[in-house]
């Protein structure tokens, strides 16, 4: 894990647990118990008894323990075998000739970041809490052409830097949170596809790329 961090914008609130919660934040929670108990995940009983708790809460360390258990995290599927590595010239580097086996990224009231000339494994968790993650894969080598990251932001989310021609799948789900990918372009055969699963609550994940956007590249157009 990095000693230095650099917040990711656009993912949510990335603060300490003492800060004070609004009434907002409050009917936000109490949204999720309800929401919760019509589906028949907690009782009534539960639902009362967690419900008065969010009208006490003063902080967020007050609010997060009360849901925690009902946002649902994904099961990785198993492992995708390797594959050969493109041939032709490339905005990424892939190499299946070794396997790192999987990676851990974990920011609790802080961060952890991946960057530079380092090798992305097959799969990886990314866990925040009041935190934030940031992968940068511009110059990364994929240890295969199927790479999973499966994660849980909680205040606090989840910040990607991809190289242009690779593909990207949101399999995530957000309460009060959700993921945003743009500035990929068109997928490059033969690049790799990265899948990203888990679940945002009051958080998120952005992926973005280095192709402008069309507002961008009209103003540089003009210029």
């Amino acid at each position: 894990m990095a000693d230095s961090f650099t917040e990711p914008t656009g993912v949510g609130p990335i603060s300490g647990g003492n800060l004070r919660a609004s009434d907002s934040d409050r009917d936000k929670v109490a949204t999720v118990l309800t929401t919760a108990y019509a589906e028949g995940r907690i009782t009534r009983e539960e639902h009362d008894e967690r419900l008065d708790q969010v009208m006490r809460a003063r902080t967020f360390d007050d609010l997060v323990p009360i849901t925690t258990d009902l946002v649902p995290l994904p099961v990785s599927p198993p492992v995708a075998p390797a594959v050969t590595a493109p041939t032709a010239a490339t905005t990424f580097s892939v190499d299946t000739s070794k396997d790192s086996g999987s990676d851990q990224l974990i920011a609790i009231f802080g961060g952890a970041t991946r960057k530079g000339r380092w090798r992305v494994p097959k799969q990886s968790t990314a866990v925040a809490l009041f935190g934030g993650v940031e992968i940068d894969l511009t110059e990364a080598i994929f240890e295969s052409t199927e790479i999973e990251i499966t994660g849980f932001w909680c205040f606090g989310g989840m910040e990607i830097k991809a190289p242009a021609g690779i593909e990207v799948r949101d399999r995530t789900a957000g309460i009060f949170g959700g993921t945003d990918v743009k500035g990929l372009g068109d997928p490059i055969p033969g690049a790799p596809v990265i899948t990203i699963k888990g679940a945002s609550l009051f958080g998120g994940v952005s992926v973005t790329g280095p192709v402008p956007s069309k507002k961008k590249r009209k103003k540089h157009e003009l210029h």
